[in-house]
């Protein structure tokens, strides 16, 4: 009997001797190190479940016909044309061999490593909520964001036929930046871009209710701006179920955790974060949501060169989970091997905060800048429009965003701008649709 390969075959080491660092992730943070290590003298292997790097601020725009998934969506093989010490390697991470310093990948190839660089982001986490993995939608992928786009206009054909309930109630489960953006960008849809797509629908018949635990949204934004979001949905016609929590997603609705039962046609899971299931494999100190420990230098405690940056690395003085930790923190690891590598110390990661902001739709932003210093309304908006278009990677991804943006939202041409629908459920030949997403095997 003959063995196909040998472990000792299946371990990549190539001909070239340069430090071998390879990254984990191709989100913000492990692009922005990939480019940092660009002029290092090290060869370096970028490494993702996806082939794809997908801009997540803007991904309920493709999740509500807003955007195209290619607007947003970068082909991470594209950055080798910049970077001649890179390569790209689709594949999954599943074990780390420390004392050999080996990755072990999914497909039982393993990749010899001088530094590692975990940047490899965080999943949706249902807080264990009993149904809310089988019939909620989730946003963290960019076939999420497309699964939520085909149902919703499924039910909308089939509102518009008479084949499904005459009302569209959709519920958002959170309240935080993604669940606000969500719910604008939702009561934008209805009360404009579907009057002329679908005449047939009285666009009362479509309900938005946001439900969220806590009596605030936007809670890490200044009071001010969490009541200017509020009002401004409440204008929009979005009902808010503040105070609210979520103790069992249905089929047709959720029960509030006080026994009351919100019917919904789609349930939009807007909250909560997770590790992926393999990190649990990896060996490393994690917390009680699974994200991987890290000192004041992001180097994974008790691990020698293994770095964490990114929404997966938790620091003793927690930072937010968006894109500008994860850019910065990113880069900082990366620096931090060019300095092992001259014989320096690592230093302290020190992040920068430029501010946050969230759009509510057309016009209606809040922005809370380094400082103290808020903006609202208009000019907020047009400063949220220019750092998302400037923060995608490619020009061809900003181009088109741009020009999706000047035909949605510019006030002539928006009452005229009809939603990019997808893969709406097609009718069977006796006048069935295709079955529920819930009832067919769910991918994450």
């Amino acid at each position: 009997m003959t063995t196909s390969r040998t472990e000792e075959s299946r371990i990549s080491m190539p001909q070239d001797t340069r430090p071998h660092v390879v990254i984990v992730g191709g989100g913000f943070a492990g692009v922005a190190a990939m480019r940092e290590l660009a002029d290092a003298p090290v060869r370096v292997t970028l490494v993702d479940r996806h082939v794809y790097n997908m801009f997540q601020p803007l991904m309920y725009q493709v999740a509500t016909g807003g955007l195209n998934a290619g607007d947003v969506t970068y082909f991470l093989r594209s950055l080798r044309a910049k970077q001649d010490n890179a390569e790209f390697r689709h594949g999954l991470l599943t074990g780390i061999r420390h004392d050999e310093r080996i990755a072990e990948m999914s497909d039982g190839e393993h990749l010899q490593y001088d530094y590692l660089i975990l940047a490899n982001g965080v999943n949706t986490s249902y807080f264990g909520t009993p149904g809310a993995y089988e019939y909620a939608y989730s946003m963290y992928s960019r076939s999420q964001a497309l699964r939520i786009r085909d149902e919703l206009f499924t039910r909308l054909e089939e509102a518009a036929a008479n084949q499904g309930p005459d009302e569209i109630k959709i519920v958002i489960v959170g309240g935080g930046a993604t669940g606000v953006e969500m719910a604008g960008a939702l009561a934008e849809l209805r009360d404009q871009a579907l009057e002329g797509a679908y005449p047939e629908l009285d666009k009362g018949a479509i309900t938005i209710t946001l439900v969220h635990r806590s009596g605030e949204l936007l809670k890490p934004f200044a009071p001010r701006l969490r009541r200017y979001a509020a009002k401004v949905l409440r204008k929009r016609g979005v009902v808010l179920r503040l105070n609210t929590g979520v103790s069992e997603v249905k089929t047709d609705g959720v029960m509030t955790a006080d026994g009351e039962f919100i019917p919904a046609s789609q349930v939009i899971w807007a909250t909560g974060v997770a590790a992926h299931k393999e990190v649990s494999g990896w060996g490393l100190p994690q917390t009680n949501g699974g994200r991987i420990q890290v000192g004041d230098d992001l180097a994974v405690k008790g691990v020698e060169r293994v770095f964490s940056a990114g929404d997966i690395a938790a620091q003793d003085d927690a930072l937010a989970q968006l894109a500008q930790p994860a850019l910065q923190g990113g880069r900082h690891v990366a620096k931090q091997i060019k300095r092992l590598l001259e014989g320096k110390p690592t230093e302290h990661f020190r992040y920068f905060d430029k501010g946050t902001m969230a759009t509510i739709g057309t016009n209606a932003a809040v922005a809370q800048l380094r400082g103290g210093i808020t903006m609202v309304g208009p000019v907020a908006w047009l400063a949220w429009v220019a750092v998302h278009i400037a923060s995608l990677l490619g020009n061809g991804n900003r181009l088109s965003t741009l020009s999706h943006f000047f035909v949605r939202y510019l006030w002539f041409m928006r009452k005229r701008a009809i939603p990019i629908v997808g893969d709406v459920r097609p009718v069977r030949p006796n006048g069935d649709r295709e079955p529920e997403p819930w009832q067919m095997q769910k991918s994450e």
